[in-house]
Order: structure tokens, then C-alpha cells, then sequence
């Protein structure tokens, strides 16, 4: 539209394709008429700090400390499920199942469609190859075996939740994309065609089949380059089909708004909540394992299954907490968690039992050997 200018300037040309596209023409004129657009920015529905609060002088000891260093590391190795196509080929006895990648990237196998959240399959969550965070354990299951997916969800376009090599894998595969709004323009400057890209803002809704995806709100921010005006949405996500209600947070500090995302969309049989890459220095917005469980019941219960650690290290807390701490919580609570293994499929309808497959050897809570994959049966 000609009454709205362009983000872009001279010096874009220059910048990483990972960096990605501001919004512009139409989809800019969109953003602007949202009710969550005030003063030049995407607002949250609770005032937070985008920068980290406190002396980063105060900060920047704690993170490079070295026995704090070794703590944010699990000191042994993930033990990544060895999930195979035929695993994921069996559908799900319940309906319901659910694999967590590592990190926030979850496939949710829902009422006979599939649903993948925030996949980031790279080897570091960053703009470039050679530096940023990287992975802690391999990607459980390779991008091309994962097999059918009819929706992919972004919850907002940080690194370690929107991932350009991985969005251009699934693009060549016609997947659909549903993402908050502003978001698409990072879709299209990678190769995705418009017409597979669906934005949304908070509160409102798209079908996938005879899945109903919505976009609720978080407290959150967004960017990826160095300019980075909140000209994109950050949003947590409800997926609901026939028999069946989920809900990913995406990354969000704890506010008073999940009752109301678990009263109008609720209740659900599994929520997928951000427990990890905490600090005292961003309260406003990411959650404490303990927080993270209060957003559970407030959404309303069900199951809750901790997302956002394990893969990368992204804050100074110990490697191992945001599980640890949240089983004890949900213990505490009375409520159900499972903390399955990267790429370890599990039905919410049965449960998963904690094996403390995080806590290292001679802990006192000894993790369970990994399984090994069945011997293929002889040729009678």
C-alpha cells in the first residue's frame, strides 16, 4: 500500500539471508491495525523488559565463571531415543502423541494429522555456521525421516525457534506454515510461497484439516538482525482437533493471561511449556521451572511436558534444572509431567514415568541405559 513505507534501508542488501526480511506493504499496513501494535512496536500483554534487568556487569562474571561454565553442560551423554521412521509410521494408539525434539522443536501427532513446533535441525541456533550456540546432543531423528507433516508452527522468529536451513527443507516440501503475524516476511525472503504461509494474530484462528490452529499471547519480544524493531509477533500457540487440545507456549515470561488462554481454549489433554534458559537477570520474559508449572495449572492441568533446555546453552542456570526442578514442582503441585528423551515419542494419555535420564552417573538418581534398537527379525 503506498501509505505505508518500508522498514528496509540501503545497507539490507548486505545483511546475512539468515537475518531474514522486515514487513513491509500490505503485511506492514496489517501489523499496524493490530490491537497489539502501540507506539511503533508489538506491545505485550504485560509490560516486560526486553533487556536483560540488573548490572550486566554483574552478569557477565557469573556466565564466564569456570565451575559455573561446567555446570551449564551436562557432563556426560544426552541420551538421544533411537526413534525410527517405523516408530512414527504406527499411529498413535490414543490419538495423541508427542516427540520432543530437543529444545522447543516438538512434533504433536494429533486426531490423524501432524503438527511440527519450532523445528530447528542446524547444529547451532545462530545466524552463522562457525559461531553461536551449539547443539549439546544429534538431532534424534533426521529432518527427511520424520515423514509427513501437515502444519509447521512458529511461535516467533529468535534463532532457537525459527531456523532458515530447516524452514527451506520443509518449504521444497510444500509443508504449510502457520506463524504470528510479520513473520511471513522472513518465510518469503527464504523461499517460501505466500500461499503457504499463514499469519496470525492473538486471538485468531486457521484449519488445518480438522485441526483448529490459534495464536494466544506470551510475554515475549522478537528479532533477528541488528535492527531489530518488534515489527513481528511473538505468540504461544493452541492446537485443537476433534478429540484432542494442546498448547505450546513458545517462550514467555509468566503472566496472569494463561487462565484466560486455558478458560476460552481448554481444557487440554497436554501442554508444552518453556522451562528453560532462565535467569534473574530476564524475569519478564522467560520462566523458572516453578513458574512454568504455575502456567500449567493455570492453563488448566492435563500434562505438561518441560521445553527450551537440554539442546543449547542459552543461560547460567545448571544444565540439568529446568527437569529436575520441574519434576519436583509438578510433585509438589500434584499435577502430571513427563521429561521424555530427545526424540522419544510418548502418548500424554499414558504418561511417562521420570527416569532421571538427565541426572549423571553417581548423582544418586542414576539415568536409565539407553535402549537399544530392536534386532531386525530373520527371514523365515
Amino acid at each position: 500500500m503506498s501509505g505505508f513505507r518500508s522498514l528496509s534501508s540501503p545497507l539490507d542488501a548486505l545483511r546475512p539471508a539468515a537475518f531474514g526480511a522486515d514487513p513491509a506493504g500490505e503485511r506492514l499496513a496489517r501489523i499496524r491495525r493490530s490491537p497489539n501494535f502501540a507506539d511503533g512496536v508489538f506491545v505485550n500483554p504485560m509490560a516486560a523488559a526486553r533487556k536483560p534487568s540488573g548490572s550486566m556487569l554483574k552478569y557477565l562474571p557469573t556466565y564466564f565463571r569456570k565451575e559455573e561454565r561446567a555446570r551449564r553442560t551436562p557432563g556426560h551423554p544426552i541420551p538421544v531415543h533411537p526413534t525410527t521412521v517405523a516408530d512414527l509410521a504406527v499411529p498413535a494408539v490414543s490419538g495423541l502423541r508427542l516427540t520432543w525434539m530437543g529444545h522447543s522443536s516438538v512434533l504433536a501427532e494429533i486426531d490423524g494429522h501432524r503438527v511440527l513446533f519450532d523445528p530447528v535441525w542446524s547444529e547451532r541456533c545462530s545466524p552463522f555456521g562457525f559461531a553461536g550456540p551449539r547443539r549439546l546432543h544429534p538431532v534424534p531423528v533426521p529432518l527427511a525421516e520424520v515423514g509427513r507433516v501437515d502444519a509447521v508452527i512458529i511461535s516467533h522468529d529468535h534463532y532457537d525457534h525459527l531456523d532458515m536451513p530447516t524452514v527451506r527443507a520443509l518449504a521444497r516440501l510444500g509443508t504449510a506454515f502457520v506463524v504470528p503475524l510479520g513473520v511471513g516476511a522472513h518465510l518469503e525472503h527464504w523461499g517460501v510461497r505466500p500461499a503457504l504461509i499463514t499469519e496470525l494474530d492473538w486471538h485468531e484462528s486457521t484449519t488445518v484439516g480438522e485441526l483448529t490452529l490459534t495464536a494466544t499471547p506470551a510475554r515475549h519480544f522478537c528479532g533477528r538482525a541488528l535492527r531489530n524493531v518488534q515489527h513481528t509477533l511473538w505468540a504461544s500457540w493452541v492446537v485443537a482437533g476433534p478429540e484432542h487440545r494442546i498448547f505450546h507456549s513458545g517462550d514467555t515470561g509468566y503472566f496472569p493471561g494463561f487462565a484466560g488462554i486455558g478458560a476460552q481454549y481448554g481444557p487440554f489433554d497436554a501442554t508444552m511449556v518453556q522451562v528453560g534458559a532462565y535467569s534473574e537477570f530476564w524475569p519478564d520474559i522467560h520462566m523458572t521451572p516453578e513458574e512454568g508449572i504455575r502456567a500449567h495449572l493455570d492453563l488448566g492441568g492435563g500434562l505438561m511436558m518441560p521445553i527450551h533446555w537440554g539442546t543449547f546453552v542459552l543461560a547460567p542456570h545448571p544444565w540439568a534444572d529446568p527437569a529436575e526442578l520441574s519434576v519436583a514442582a509438578a510433585r509438589e503441585a500434584g499435577t502430571r509431567c513427563a521429561v521424555p528423551r530427545p526424540g522419544q515419542p510418548f502418548e500424554p494419555a499414558e504418561g511417562l514415568e521420570p527416569d532421571y535420564w538427565w541426572a549423571p552417573p553417581g548423582s544418586g538418581a542414576e539415568p536409565v541405559p539407553v535402549p537399544a534398537p530392536p534386532l531386525p527379525v530373520p527371514a523365515a
